[in-house]
């Protein structure tokens, strides 16, 4: 048998008699990328807490993990905190909420380092920097004294990464590292963990929905559909001969950039005008002053969906903020002939009132704008909940008892309760499993065509835009360096800039 880095055998988790992980076997060989696929609520994430004893507490798991030769399964306390960080390390979906914000970078990569050996001040601070070297961040004998606001999602990746290696692992639970980021920097992580991989010897668990992903790095597939593993294979033959049926689904289910999409030809009048639209943010503290946009202009149609492309930072959220009157410009102007405005946060959960049931949570709009009927609240929370495809039971659901794709067409129909004519949706579906966004999707496109709402979609995700825009624009550094239709800027680009965001998505077929 070839070196593993750990091997799961006949593992199940156990919560109050229920078995949510059930019999799980897999093996992550040194030198391999074996990605864990499966939609939301599949199990993906608590194999992959389970191989480092971080289980939420109530769970217990039962069966064999051997990490480096050692059994995880009751294992002590003070054993397993030896194992995390130097068996394994974990790399987690969102890198703010895994960073210190009050910290410097250097100051948790130097705590990091001594929790595993005994190092002085000066040598951490060393290590730390060929630490950050290694990873790709950029300047790091100046970036490791930064705090994490100060850097892009890109670099904070780079920087949970860095953290993750502190202790030498020779296993990487990666924990969909990619989702929030994108095109380009999704290509430049994975390019890191295969450098990894190939020049360290270090085995992966890449935990993500990402079909596209799993083509571009993976060796091996493990698919996992509720709390079951129902196919395992070669990345090559998972990905071009799958034997499962729910395999084919959710391949089937991936989104790519099409051009070829029907749109609607929106009306000439605009809705809104945005005219040389500049936003520039003070310098405050080590944080230079910077433009977010530069003299950025762009009219919305009635009736039409605007999609808004360009990597992290570029400002394609600054855009939509100043559009819904949230941000101030330094300069020019945004003319509307609506007041009548809504928005969709990409964080559903982050979003809703934990302690509001749907019904209080759709109706909020309504109330502020001075409607107190009961009977009239509840029949408009029936009927926005069949518009977005609910059933009416939700209604008396808290958030937490909800899936991300629940929650977030809960926040549709929220935004949509008081019959906006603009709706501003800001990476609506970055976090969901491809089966979910499809849906939501799906929803969005025929609400819009159905109540004729004007809409500003952002994403990073090429192909989302593809399938709900009629009109594209592009951002690179603040400014619009390109926009035209749906069919022109993907198939025809006239930028570089919009060629390399195009290339640099992820198909099937392209690594296997």
């Amino acid at each position: 048998m070839a070196d593993h880095v750990v091997a799961v055998t006949d593992l199940s988790v156990v919560d109050s008699g229920t078995r949510i992980v059930d019999e799980v076997s897999l093996v992550v060989e040194a030198g391999t990328v074996l990605a864990l696929v499966g939609e939301s609520g599949s199990g993906k994430s608590l194999t992959g807490r389970a191989i480092i004893g971080l289980l939420p507490d109530g769970l217990t798991p039962h069966g064999s993990i051997d990490l480096g030769g050692d059994e995880v399964v009751g294992a002590s306390e003070d054993t397993l905190r030896g194992f995390r960080g130097t068996r394994a390390g974990m790399v987690f979906q969102e890198p703010q909420t895994a960073l210190n914000p009050a910290q410097r970078i250097g100051t948790q990569l130097r705590m990091a380092l001594r929790a595993h050996a005994t190092v002085s001040r000066p040598d951490a601070r060393r290590r730390a920097i060929d630490l950050l070297t290694e990873v790709g961040l950029p300047d790091p004998g100046t970036r490791i004294d930064w705090y994490p606001h100060q850097l892009s999602g890109g670099q904070k990746q780079r920087v949970v990464l860095a953290l993750a290696l502190a202790g030498e692992p020779r296993l990487i639970i990666a924990d969909e590292p990619t989702t929030a980021l994108d095109v380009t920097v999704q290509a430049e992580i994975l390019d890191l963990f295969r450098t990894l991989c190939t020049r360290n010897g270090i085995g992966i668990l890449l935990i993500t929905h990402n079909m596209g992903v799993v083509s571009q790095i993976a060796d091996r597939v493990a698919v996992m559909r509720a709390g079951r593993i129902v196919e395992t294979g070669t990345a090559a033959a998972v990905l071009t001969h799958p034997s499962h049926p729910y395999t084919r689904q959710l391949l089937d289910a991936v989104l790519t950039v099409r051009a070829d999409q029907p749109h609607e030809d929106t009306s000439p009048k605009p809705l809104v005008r945005v005219n040389d639209l500049t936003v520039r943010y003070p310098r405050q503290g080590q944080s230079a002053a910077f433009d977010a946009l530069r003299e950025v202009s762009v009219d919305i149609g009635r009736g039409e969906v605007l999609g808004v492309v360009g990597e992290s930072g570029s400002g394609k959220t600054t855009l939509g903020r100043c559009v819904l009157g949230l941000v101030t410009p330094t300069s020019g102007t945004v003319t509307t002939t609506t007041d009548k405005v809504a928005l969709i946060h990409q964080d559903p959960f982050t979003s809703l009132d934990p302690r509001w049931t749907v019904h209080r949570t759709i109706t909020e709009p309504l109330r502020i704008r001075g409607v107190r009927d009961r009977a009239e609240l509840r029949a408009k929370t029936a009927e926005l909940l069949a518009a977005v495809r609910l059933p009416a039971e939700v209604a008396d659901e808290l958030p937490r008892t909800l899936s991300g794709g629940q929650r977030q067409r809960v926040a549709l129909a929220r935004a949509l309760a008081s019959d906006p004519e603009l709706v501003i949706a800001d990476e609506p579906t970055s976090a969901l499993d491809v089966w979910v966004q499809a849906s939501v999707l799906s929803v969005f496109t025929d609400l819009q065509k159905s109540r004729g709402f004007s809409a500003v979609f952002v994403s990073h995700d090429l192909a989302v835009i593809s399938r709900v825009a009629d009109r594209v624009a592009v951002l690179r550094g603040g400014r619009v360096i390109e926009i035209g239709s749906v069919s022109e800027v993907f198939d025809n680009p006239r930028d570089d800039y919009t060629r390399q965001l195009i290339d640099a998505v992820p198909t099937i077929g392209e690594g296997a």
